[in-house]
């Protein structure tokens, strides 16, 4: 008998169990492509990276439709910032490909039918675990795509499913604002603010595709007055520089100095380069470019300021949710049939919020912007949950010059009716206008 060890066997095994491992990570991957072409990925979350010398902390990927092409959004969390990238889908899946085992050790698979977890020990070694996502941890998944728990995964899917894609709980900066809590959960007591935010965000996102509106040189200037904590001047940075991949220069503007230090800080902290924020008001900071106006709770002739300033920088979209109206109230001469229904106070007020935003729209309108008065969710927990958008018409829409005609006559019209005398915004366009 030869005393020459037989390693043979041994060898075999260790091919072997390599294969295994090839496997169990091959089949993740595929897994994780499978989802995406099935529109059933909610995301992926690289964690637990391998080796020191870098203060990368995870890599969060999710699939996304930019300019009618399927893209991987990444976002590169790293101690002291984060970086968005949106890469063709093949592109952005070799990145997975390289990034797992190379750089991190373990992945997370959020689907709407099961969770996968791969993890890769320090020798090589993978484990694959699978398991099936219940109503329950549907939910869950449903709250942190953008929801508040109270979706199911079949809602997630199709057309229910996109609009939780716009925004997710993994942004750093929601940490910052108290919108979530370290591990990215979101806090109770924001669970209404977080749903105001989603929904402010699909309002830009639809009026920037109906406008079909594209940055001339790629570079699209907003500007955000009276952003206060900053909830949506972030928001508006994250959708037109993450998912759009636009050069977004957006600009908060308020009052009070506590909250310009703290929003400053914490985009400096995220490495938000094009987001600012200053302290003035409406009637004081003239932008040098304006492409998305911005005004949430403008108080009364704020709003016509506001609107005013947007106007005349020749914006594209024009966003803004009024408050306050005491302008026309005090001017307002009742029509005998309507005395008996407006001596109520709560009836007058009323009144004069409609009349008042209803000739802001057809101020706007008598300028050259289509636009619309609808019901959006109130931001700070109030019944001032009206918004007023509007998009700029083409200068070269035939018959234009009759229809603005037609627009100054009606407003002539309900002023006179009313017994109206003056209106904020009307007289800063007529002062404008050439002598």
């Amino acid at each position: 008998m030869s005393d020459v060890p037989d390693v043979s066997s041994a060898a075999l095994n260790d091919d072997r169990t390599a294969l295994v491992d090839l496997a169990r990570r091959d089949r993740f991957l595929q897994s994780l492509r499978e989802a995406i072409a099935q529109q059933h990925c909610i995301k992926l979350v690289l964690g637990k990276p391998r080796h020191g010398g870098h203060d990368l902390v995870r890599v969060t990927a999710r699939p996304l439709m930019l300019r009618n092409e399927a893209c991987l959004n990444l976002v590169w969390r790293h101690s002291t910032k984060d970086i968005t990238k949106n890469p063709p889908l093949a592109e952005g899946l070799a990145q997975v490909d390289e990034l797992l085992g190379g750089t991190f050790s373990h992945a997370h698979l959020f689907t709407t039918t099961e969770e996968l977890q791969l993890m890769i020990s320090k020798r090589g070694k993978i484990g694959l675990v699978r398991k099936a996502v219940t109503a329950a941890s549907a939910s869950a998944a449903g709250a942190d795509e953008g929801g508040t728990g109270d979706v199911t995964a079949a809602a997630l899917t199709g057309h229910n499913r996109e609009k939780h894609r716009l925004l997710s709980l993994d942004l750093p900066f929601l940490e910052d604002l108290g919108v979530t809590d370290a591990q990215h959960r979101l806090v109770p007591a924001m669970s209404r603010k977080w749903k105001q935010i989603n929904k402010f965000v699909e309002v830009l996102d639809h009026a920037l595709t109906q406008a079909q509106f594209q940055p001339a040189d790629g570079t699209v200037n907003v500007v955000d007055f009276g952003a206060g904590k900053g909830y949506l001047t972030f928001a508006t940075y994250q959708h037109l520089h993450a998912a759009r991949g636009w050069n977004a220069q957006v600009r908060g503007v308020e009052l009070r100095e506590d909250m310009v230090h703290l929003c400053n800080a914490a985009a400096g902290r995220r490495g938000l380069s094009g987001l600012q924020f200053i302290c003035g008001d409406v009637r004081s900071h003239v932008p040098e470019r304006l492409d998305v106006m911005i005004a949430l709770h403008a108080c009364d002739t704020a709003t016509d300021f506001a609107l005013h300033t947007a106007v005349r920088a020749g914006a594209a979209i024009i966003l803004s949710s009024p408050c306050c109206h005491k302008q026309i109230r005090p001017q307002m001469q009742l029509p005998p049939l309507l005395q008996p229904m407006l001596q109520h106070g709560i009836h007058l007020g009323q009144q004069a919020e409609m009349v008042t935003d209803s000739l802001r729209a057809l101020l706007l309108d008598a300028h050259g912007y289509d636009a619309q008065v609808f019901e959006f969710v109130a931001l700070e927990h109030t019944s001032k949950n009206k918004m007023i958008l509007a998009a700029r018409r083409p200068a070269d829409v035939p018959g234009e010059a009759e229809h603005r005609a037609a627009v100054l006559a009606q407003i002539a019209e309900l002023k006179a009716f009313y017994g109206i005398t003056e209106q904020c915004l009307e007289t800063m366009l007529r002062a404008d206008a050439p002598a």
